[in-house]
């Protein structure tokens, strides 16, 4: 794959910037038919659709931070000379051709897309009928500013395909393909999985979970499980399962008030049958499979945990492997948690909403990573490439 300098690189953002902010009426009058045709039941997919100038204002500042970022690729990790006379350097590479399948967000279309053409990779991208019109719109500006940088259009495509055709496609790709990122539900991914011929990187599943340890301070409690179960049940970052520690003083009481603060913010609770004990009022979690489960809606599930190793061995069973949670005033504890909890990130005293790129530290994002190959957490710009070695001699052979 050519490699393109970053001046040019950065020229196609910058024209990209001003397409966008030009064509704001193009774009919403696009989204605003995906809306209308939309099956408002879903109303965490019907939050994910929808655009407005806030949400384009995100999508020039993305693109915006892309651009003052260094480039990611030729960059030399190692230089080592050997004792032959070898010198063998290890530079960053692109990948070479990325697939990413998503639903309904839009706004993934400008970052996936910003991300893999400034690591110079080619990005296909899948998304989700429920937001074809905004795409169509959103690639169109993709494709004026590659153009008026004298650059193919094929950097960056759209592919419009029925699930049969996605499957075929995977199976025998008509063009190089080198990584697919399925963002999406467990039975997307099984589907990428399933028939992909390609590295696939996993991402996008929840079912998070935050542990009450007994020495949790508890209006600190409170206020990070609000914030992570209310702030935005859309996001694959919000709170799905909460274990409360047992042997926390006045168990009981503290129960009830966490089943009166949720269900006076609309949150649907259902419990274990240790909790329902003291909730009786609540659902009882029918059948193991619910631990599974990632709600994405104003909807959780409460479970008594005995001890900070029962929680571990819970969380651990259970998870999607994205992100968790301890309170606890106990930095030992904590430490010893954090150190044994398998998911991306994981956090003490701290809303699992964090668990973003931008949040991070790292940028804009591809995806939230939960496999363990290349990288796990969330897929900024630096993640983006692969690693190539070069080594240069003056007629060694191997002897």
């Amino acid at each position: 794959m050519k490699l393109i300098n970053t001046e040019l690189k950065n020229n196609v953002l910058g024209s990209m910037m001003r397409i966008l902010d030009e064509r704001r009426e193009d774009i919403l009058t696009a989204n605003k038919k995906d809306l209308d045709a939309f099956n408002k039941d879903n109303q965490a997919l019907y939050d994910r659709l929808v655009v407005n100038d806030k949400k384009i204002d995100g999508m020039i500042q993305a693109i915006a931070e892309v651009k003052s970022q260094d480039d990611p690729v030729s960059n030399e990790i190692s230089n080592t000379t050997l004792d032959n006379g070898l010198n063998i350097v290890n530079k960053t590479a692109p990948f070479g051709t990325i697939m990413i399948i998503y639903e309904s967000r839009p706004d993934v279309t400008i970052e996936a897309a910003v991300l893999a053409f400034k690591a110079n990779n080619k990005i296909l991208l899948k998304g989700g009928k429920e937001a074809h019109e905004s795409n169509v719109v959103l690639v169109e500006c993709w494709h004026q500013a590659l153009q008026e940088n004298k650059l193919p259009k094929d950097w960056i495509k759209m592919l419009v395909m029925n699930r049969t055709e996605t499957q075929e496609f995977l199976k025998n790709p008509t063009e190089p393909l080198d990584l697919i990122v399925p963002r999406g539900g467990e039975r997307l991914i099984a589907f990428v999985k399933e028939h992909a011929k390609c590295a696939v990187l996993v991402s996008g599943r929840g079912n998070n979970f935050l542990y009450v340890d007994k020495d949790a301070d508890w209006k600190k409690t409170l206020e990070v499980i609000i914030n992570a179960k209310t702030d935005k049940i859309s996001g694959c970052n919000a709170l799905d399962k909460v274990l409360v520690d047992k042997n926390i003083e006045d168990y009981e009481s503290k129960l009830k008030d966490l089943d009166k603060t949720l269900s006076s913010l609309g949150v649907e609770i259902i419990v274990d049958k240790n909790v329902n004990a003291i909730l009786s009022e609540r659902d009882l979690i029918s059948k193991d499979e619910v631990w599974f489960e990632e709600f994405l809606a104003m909807k959780i599930a409460i479970g008594e945990a005995d001890g900070i190793e029962d929680a571990i061995s819970k969380i651990n069973t259970y998870s999607g492997g994205h992100s968790s949670a301890i309170l606890t005033e106990d930095k030992a504890v904590a430490t010893h948690f954090m150190e044994n909890i398998d998911t991306a990130a994981v956090y003490h005293n701290a809303s699992t909403r964090f668990t973003d790129g931008g949040q991070m530290g790292v940028g804009a994002e591809l995806a939230i990573s939960t496999d363990k190959l290349h990288h796990r957490g969330p897929l900024g710009l630096k993640q983006l490439v692969a690693n190539k070695y070069y080594v240069f001699g003056d007629g060694q052979v191997r002897v």
